[in-house]
C-alpha cells in the first residue's frame, strides 16, 4: 500500500485529504508543520509527500530541502502560493508537481496517481515476442530475423 505524508497546517486540509485518500486505499500520515514533517518522514519513510509551502515553522521550500537531503520520495506542492517565484523556488529546491489552492480534489488524486505509476517497479521482465519469422525483445530494444 503506498503512504502518503500530507504536510499542512490547515486542519480542514489535513482532513479531508486524509479522508479522501483513506478512502482510495492509501496509507495516510499527516504533519501540521515542518518539523513534523521531516521527523514522520524520517521515521515512517513515505513513498509520496504532499506538503504546503505556508507552514508555522519552517518555510515548504526549506522542508523540501531538507527532505532531498537524505531522499528521492517523490513531492507534490499544494500551496496558495500562485506566483511564478514560489513555484520555480519549490521546483527548483527538488518538488515534482505544484498544484495550487484552491484545489480539485480529483486533479491532486490524479497527480498522484501519475506519481505513483512511475514509482511502481515492473513485476515482471517483458518476454521476447515472436511476429512471422522475427523475434523483438522489447527489454534489450533489439530485433532479428530467425532463421529456420
Amino acid at each position: 500500500m503506498t503512504r502518503i505524508l500530507v504536510v499542512d497546517d490547515e486542519p480542514q486540509i489535513l482532513r479531508a485529504l486524509r479522508i479522501n485518500l483513506r478512502a482510495r486505499r492509501y496509507e495516510v500520515d499527516v504533519a501540521a508543520t515542518g518539523a513534523a514533517a521531516l521527523k514522520a518522514a524520517a521515521s515512517h519513510p513515505p513513498d509520496l509527500v504532499v506538503l504546503d509551502l505556508g507552514l508555522p515553522d519552517i518555510d515548504g521550500v526549506e522542508v523540501i530541502r531538507g527532505l532531498r537531503g537524505w531522499t528521492a520520495v517523490p513531492i507534490i506542492v499544494l500551496s496558495g502560493r500562485a506566483g511564478s517565484e514560489d513555484k520555480v523556488a519549490a521546483l527548483d529546491a527538488g518538488a515534482d508537481d505544484y498544484v495550487t489552492k484552491p484545489f480539485g480534489v480529483e486533479e491532486l488524486l490524479a497527480r498522484i496517481r501519475a506519481v505513483t505509476r512511475r514509482l511502481a517497479a515492473p513485476s515482471e521482465a517483458v518476454p521476447a515476442l515472436r511476429i512471422g519469422r522475427h523475434t523483438v525483445d522489447l527489454a534489450d530494444h533489439r530485433v532479428w530475423r530467425d532463421d529456420d
